[in-house]
């Protein structure tokens, strides 16, 4: 993406309905995507107020104007669920702050997208799992997040990024790059493009069983890592699911997946020494026994009996868009150092070899719990 000027961040910064004076502005979060700030603001009665500004990424998001769609129209349907069932839908969700020209997003001079949201006080979101408890409540916030959007119409969605999580399309994209081999680095990782061509099979599981009509199309978060969840500081409960950019039709199981490859991880996601990664059984029951509370019997048997498979699936499909993005110069994800592309996918790739030792224990987990 391209560089943010200060003139920049503060020229948008005037056009959303923010309340009060402007203070100052930091850079927030962790995000590989889009560029996030959070913003302090002072009112007349000296209340601080503090609000997330971001510059979308339209070079991954090409349409902006379809993913504000989505969101607002997720969020606005969660408010009046959260609402029916006796929560606060000003922290138990995302709140767009629409711009002063009545739009949910501002384009600048250099057209550029930008949004706002309410920043929720008093929550924290982890990297890292620091607790079992921890865990558990963002496995039932994510489960929520399913069962309150059950009867929403996928089909009103737009499909973000096309193709998202279709692993069979995305090994298409790995042999392409492999093949094209661009910044010449594929001789020097070969073990890891060996390891994707062996296990090409996992990319048609889901693809072939949705063709079936043998799993239900829903709602879906597409990105659910731990520190998509908003945890109350107090009571340490997950409150707000967050980063909807990825909300579109998909299937639970990825949901359940991505959570369990980033959060049942015991490593970082780009940790170099593998002998530190595996998959931690005990958090995989945490989180299973969660999500499934929180689905609230929305899941059906076929789904539950699939969330190991959810588990494999997301983490070798994100491996491989590791591996892919290194390939092809590190266009895709944000970098801090070289080779971290590469790194991130050889963790990916341990994690997926240890689930293999640990199948036949993941599937016995969940049936416990159907």
């Amino acid at each position: 993406m391209r560089s943010i000027s200060k003139q920049q961040i503060l020229n948008a910064v005037e056009q959303f309905c923010f309340e009060g004076i402007y203070q100052s502005h930091e850079t927030f979060g962790n995000g590989h995507i889009n560029d996030t700030f959070r913003l302090v603001f002072q009112t007349e009665k000296q209340e601080t107020k503090r609000y997330i500004l971001q510059r979308m990424n339209k070079d991954i998001f090409t349409k902006p104007e379809q993913l504000m769609e989505n969101i607002v129209g997720v969020t606005s349907y969660l408010k009046k669920t959260i609402a029916a069932n006796g929560g606060d839908p000003k922290r138990e969700t995302v709140n767009v702050i629409p711009a002063k020209d009545g739009m949910m997003y501002y384009v600048d001079a250099q057209k550029e997208y930008w949004r706002a949201f309410y920043f929720i006080e008093d929550a924290v979101s982890l990297e890292q799992v620091e607790t079992p408890e921890d865990f558990y409540e963002s496995a039932v916030a994510f489960g929520r997040f399913q069962r309150q959007l059950a009867d929403y119409p996928a089909e009103t969605l737009h499909e973000t990024i096309p193709g998202f999580h279709d692993t069979k399309a995305r090994f298409a994209v790995f042999r392409e790059a492999v093949e094209k081999d661009v910044c010449q680095r594929a001789t020097s990782v070969k073990p890891e493009i060996d390891f994707v061509i062996k296990r090409e099979q996992i990319t048609k599981v889901f693809g072939d069983l949705l063709a079936k009509k043998e799993i239900p199309l829903r709602v879906t978060h597409n990105d659910t890592k731990l520190n998509n969840i908003m945890m109350d500081k107090q009571t340490g409960k997950g409150i707000c699911v967050i980063d909807l950019d990825t909300v579109m039709p998909g299937l639970a199981m990825n949901d359940f997946g991505d959570s369990i490859r980033f959060g049942a991880s015991t490593a970082l996601e780009d940790e170099r020494d593998l002998t530190k990664v595996w998959c931690d059984m005990d958090l995989f029951e945490v989180y299973t026994r969660g999500f499934i509370k929180g689905c609230g019997g929305r899941l059906t048997r076929r789904e539950i009996e699939l969330l190991p498979m959810g588990a494999k699936v997301m983490t070798f499909e994100c491996g491989m868009r590791f591996l892919t993005d290194y390939l092809q110069g590190d266009t895709y994800f944000k970098i801090h150092r070289p080779g971290q592309n590469l790194d991130r996918c050889r963790t990916q790739f341990k994690l997926v070899w240890d689930m293999e030792q640990k199948w036949q224990t993941m599937q016995e987990i969940v049936k416990k719990y159907e």
